[in-house]
């Protein structure tokens, strides 16, 4: 599995986390020419949740979570920003989070959620 293919699994896994988590998935790979949304899901209770998605294979030295850094998290902000006001969300409530995302030797995937990575 090339690299490319690992990362659309991943990102499929951390949108199935959150559908089992009883969110409702609004966009998956939702491109902006700010950047791109991995996964951005609803909440039962409204808030919206737009996940960026790191997907390492095991052994990976670096934190998944560690390639998401300052400028990463000021493009993700401007592509939210963008999202909500295209689909009429710009008044609910929005989390970021940081889902990394590991392949296990069983073909399942371990997913780990960083909620509230960082804040706008």
């Amino acid at each position: 599995m090339n690299r490319a293919e690992t990362g659309r699994r991943g990102e499929a896994a951390a949108a199935r986390w959150y559908q089992k988590q009883g969110c409702r998935l609004l966009a998956h790979n939702f491109h902006t020419r700010m950047g791109e949304l991995d996964v951005v899901v609803q909440e039962p209770d409204g808030t919206i949740v737009i996940c960026e998605v790191k997907t390492r294979a095991e052994g990976s030295l670096a934190s998944p979570a560690e390639a998401v850094d300052r400028p990463k998290q000021r493009r993700l902000i401007r592509a939210a920003q963008y999202y909500l006001q295209q689909n009429g969300l710009s008044d609910a409530p929005v989390r970021f989070d940081v889902a990394e995302v590991f392949p296990l030797d069983s073909g399942r995937w371990m997913v780990h959620i960083i909620r509230g990575a960082f804040l706008t």
